[in-house]
């Protein structure tokens, strides 16, 4: 299904037209997009909002001043549509300090109505008979300039959430599950900031870390400190200067030398060329360091909070195959 032309925003000019007329709308249809798949710290790369008869993609990389959509963000006297909000949520928060008030999340409501399938290119597909590429998903979204064909999947991902909005928004009037929905999506607002600080310990989740012995754990630790370290100065997310199973590896194997480092499961020419002489070096500083204390364990609640836990879980889970949810 062909759409109308979308209009681009990347001059204050531009910006300025575009907020009255985002400032006159009773509501709005809000999506992002991030590069968390090629950054050490992700940041929102286009802002896409659609209101009737205009599709909106916003350049917030461009020098220009987006304080007035904040305010329309906090309105709650103003609607907000958006699918799957949580990330997006999220980001705002972190990055502009926004906090969003009025929203109707729609793959929330599907949810709550019993779809099976909830992503927003199933549910266009089977409201609409609107098939979404996905060729552009996983694009570098602050990556400048941006294709005419990538801004299309980006204008696909608001131009309908107004209409399935308004569709999703009867079948929960027609269930009597408007105000379990109305809840939900409050609940999706309160959005609670995380330490996004790296951790050191982090390398305690790694799959295999209990297999290994303390020494072994030492140097992984170390390990994944330098990681963190190169992902910072090359900004690049983790697993992309190195993946937690060759972290695990390496500890584990401890090579001693770059013909012993080519064997490590997943390590790459170019890792190697990169990073094998500091690898080598790590491993070889901390193969007598002092182990690691292990994570505090959490307080086993009392069998009286387990038992009255299980039974919430299995009234949930009855009520949930009731409705079909």
């Amino acid at each position: 299904m062909g759409l109308p032309p979308y209009k681009l925003i990347t001059t204050p000019q531009d910006w300025q037209t575009c907020l009255e007329t985002l400032q006159a709308a009773p509501r709005l249809a809000i999506d992002l997009e991030a590069n968390s798949m090629f950054a050490y710290q992700e940041q929102v790369c286009l802002i896409q909002i659609s209101v009737p008869n205009h599709d909106y993609i916003i350049d917030p990389v461009a020098p220009i001043d987006l304080s007035g959509l904040g305010e329309i963000v906090a309105n709650p006297d103003v609607g907000k549509v958006l699918h799957a909000a949580e990330y997006d949520l999220l980001l705002l928060k972190r990055q502009y300090d926004w906090q969003l008030n009025n929203l109707f999340d729609t793959m929330w409501a599907a949810r709550i109505l019993g779809y099976k399938r909830y992503g927003l290119a199933n549910l266009l597909q089977k409201l609409y008979d609107v098939k979404l590429n996905k060729r552009y998903q996983k694009s570098d979204w602050c990556r400048r300039p941006l294709s005419p064909e990538q801004l299309i999947y980006a204008q696909y991902d608001t131009h309908f959430l107004l209409q399935l909005r308004d569709d999703l928004y009867a079948q929960l009037q027609q269930a009597g599950h408007l105000a379990e929905a109305a809840e939900t999506f409050v609940q999706q607002t309160q959005v609670k900031l995380t330490n996004h600080e790296f951790d050191p310990d982090s390398f305690w989740s790694f799959t295999g870390v209990y297999e290994l012995s303390a020494s072994q754990q030492a140097i992984l630790k170390a390990l994944n400190i330098y990681r963190d370290e190169e992902a910072k100065r090359r900004n690049q997310p983790h697993f992309k200067v190195l993946g937690e199973r060759t972290l695990v590896e390496l500890a584990k194997r401890a090579p001693r030398s770059m013909q012993e480092l080519e064997q490590i499961y997943g390590m790459t020419a170019g890792q190697m060329q990169r990073y094998g002489r500091s690898l080598l070096a790590i491993i070889q500083q901390n193969r007598r360091a002092a182990a690691p204390p292990p994570p505090k364990r959490h307080k086993r609640h009392p069998d009286i909070v387990l038992n009255r836990y299980e039974k919430l879980h299995t009234w949930r889970k009855q009520r949930a195959q009731k409705r079909g949810v």
